[in-house]
């Protein structure tokens, strides 16, 4: 029997053959890791589930299925175990087989490619990027890594905050400082100027300062809405200002993101959204479902089954403002109907799950179909377990906390003694460094989980931390450099430190698969830790460029170090990883 695309498949196709055979459910015929390695190399524990179902002897159940399973294939030592499992032991000859077919895939080929786009990132106008957009936006990435990687069309979109009341709060904040500036002039009909009058330096300053002022003065505040009401109605000056706003801050948002190594296909921002308000009301009036209530409009979305009460979504106020759900609403509208999303994910905090479910009910009730997934996240503490901050209290802002990384990243590697040859680490492997302790730190946790960040633990290299699996790389490079070309044509004895490594080595494909159906990005992370390690055992146990190996056992050693490489790269990859050629 040839083999399938993966050892995974191969397995589960003949267990499942297996099962039909036997006139047995194939739904049970689920083949998985062994719980204990030094036994089998996989196992199935449907037999087990099935005798109890089925009232039957399970260990004769598996007997059963392991003589259809022995008709299928020679290259597998099938045996019953326990009260019935059936344990897998696969022959050295086909696993050597399987793992020269072995290749790590630039990406996979869905049955069905679908149009995805995912929703992160989302940091506001004006104010500084800080810890609180981590999460959001190395998640956000990741997952589009992985679903690029399994083959689908993927869109990221930033979702900016660009229309909210502090761009009135600014307004008026400026005003105050320089009431004769010609976009304060009503009369005034343009063009206006070109350079920006404020510098994002200046409206992080001003920003708070007007806020904390707004917060204790009611008069102010009102002020402050309605210059936002008017900006929002279109007034021209204060259009031109507040699009000077959004320049000057997107020009800092995408220099912290180039170093973090997250991007987006879309930048749009809520404002995008406002001209769209109109018919979006309209078309949901036409549908019947906008209800009317106290003067205000909204959408019941309540069904019978909810054990907790969900409220109605309101989209219009009764003096006619909108809210972030009316904007939400009209994103995905203009996702499904203009650019055909099959999948829209939103990565967000995960306290906002009841709006989500509001608003995705409220889409699927207007008929804007599409397959709605709320991804909540918990939040980064610090080792306090309380939300990261600086020093003097406040949230520290990302530019300072990824500069705190290099100069750690620097720190560690020289007492670590992994300089470069120069003595020095480049600022480019020491970000490299310091960005990966960074996102594996955030990443091997449950998402839906708080987490503690500690700088000086998660810039270890030793343990699970991003730049023990950067120096795992980084060494397997040094030893294929110093080996030079190589082929592996033969059949040699597998060690058993050799085996290991090639069974986690095969299981990339399955574990990646496992990855994106259950949307874990910490399985990822789990799989190349334990990669790593199964590396490092390896490393210990087969000396790779020994004299005494004779010509194919180093050629296979040098073949297990490469596709170690190349595994462990693609994995980090998809996590947002890159990988420093020297530490």
């Amino acid at each position: 029997m040839k083999p399938f695309r993966t050892l995974n498949d191969f397995l589960r196709n003949i267990t499942q053959a297996a099962f039909q055979k036997a006139g047995l459910d194939i739904a049970f015929a689920e083949v998985k890791m062994a719980d204990r390695p030094d036994l089998a190399d996989y196992q199935c524990n449907g037999s087990l589930i099935l005798g109890k179902k089925l009232q039957r002897n399970p260990q004769e159940l598996a007997q059963e299925i392991i003589g259809h399973l022995t008709q299928l294939t020679t290259d597998i030592e099938f045996s019953v175990a326990g009260p019935g499992f059936i344990n897998y032991k696969i022959k050295p000859s086909y696993l050597l087989k399987s793992f020269q077919e072995f290749s790590v895939p630039e990406h996979l080929s869905p049955a069905k490619k679908h149009k995805v786009f995912i929703d992160y990132g989302g940091p506001n106008v004006a104010k500084p990027m800080h810890v609180g957009h981590l999460r959001s936006s190395i998640i956000g990435q990741s997952l589009k890594n992985l679903f690029r990687f399994m083959g689908h069309d993927v869109t990221g979109d930033i979702h900016l905050g660009d229309w909210g009341t502090q761009m009135g709060m600014l307004i008026i904040a400026l005003e105050e400082t320089d009431p004769k500036v010609v976009y304060f002039d009503t009369g005034f009909t343009g063009p206006y100027p070109k350079e920006s009058p404020v510098t994002l330096e200046d409206l992080q300053r001003i920003y708070p300062q007007i806020s904390a002022r707004c917060a204790e003065d009611e008069m102010l505040a009102t002020k402050a809405r309605q210059a936002t009401f008017e900006l929002q109605q279109g007034r021209p000056g204060y259009r031109a200002l507040w699009k000077h706003f959004v320049d000057v801050s997107v020009v800092d948002m995408k220099t912290q993101f180039e170093k973090l190594g997250v991007s987006f296909e879309q930048w749009f921002g809520e404002s995008r959204y406002q001209d769209q308000i109109p018919s979006l009301l309209e078309d949901l009036k036409h549908k019947n479902i906008l209800e009317k209530s106290q003067g205000a409009f909204v959408i019941n979305v309540s069904e019978p089954t909810d054990k907790k009460e969900v409220p109605p979504v309101l989209l219009e106020k009764s003096d006619g403002g909108i809210l972030y759900a009316t904007t939400d609403l009209a994103t995905i509208r203009e996702r499904v109907e203009t650019f055909k999303a099959d999948d829209i994910l939103y990565v967000v905090d995960g306290r906002q799950s009841l709006h989500f479910e509001q608003v995705f009910r409220a889409a699927r009730k207007a008929g804007y179909t599409a397959q709605f997934e709320f991804l909540g996240f918990g939040t980064m503490n610090g080792p306090d377990n309380k939300p990261f901050k600086t020093r003097a209290g406040g949230a520290m802002r990302l530019e300072e906390l990824i500069h705190t990384l290099v100069e750690e990243a620097k720190s560690r590697t020289k007492e670590a003694h992994l300089e470069t040859a120069s003595e020095t680490i480049t600022n480019d492997t020491a970000q490299k460094i310091g960005i990966a302790a960074l996102k594996f730190a955030d990443l091997q946790h449950n998402m839906s989980q708080n987490y503690q960040f500690d700088v000086a633990k998660f810039m270890n290299f030793e343990g699970k931390t991003g730049p023990y699996l950067l120096y795992a790389v980084v060494r397997i490079k040094s030893i294929l450099l110093k080996a030079g070309t190589f082929s592996f044509k033969g059949a040699v004895e597998l060690e058993p430190q050799e085996k290991e490594l090639i069974l986690w080595i095969l299981r990339f494909q399955e574990i990646m698969e496992k990855a994106f159906e259950k949307r874990a990005l910490n399985m990822l992370c789990d799989y190349a830790f334990e990669l790593a390690q199964c590396f490092s055992r390896f490393y210990q146990a087969c000396p790779i460029l020994s004299d005494k190996n004779d010509p194919e056992t180093k050629a296979l050693r040098l073949l297990i170090a490469q596709q170690t490489q190349n595994t462990l790269e693609k994995v980090l990859s998809v996590l947002g990883i890159d990988c420093p050629d020297h530490m």
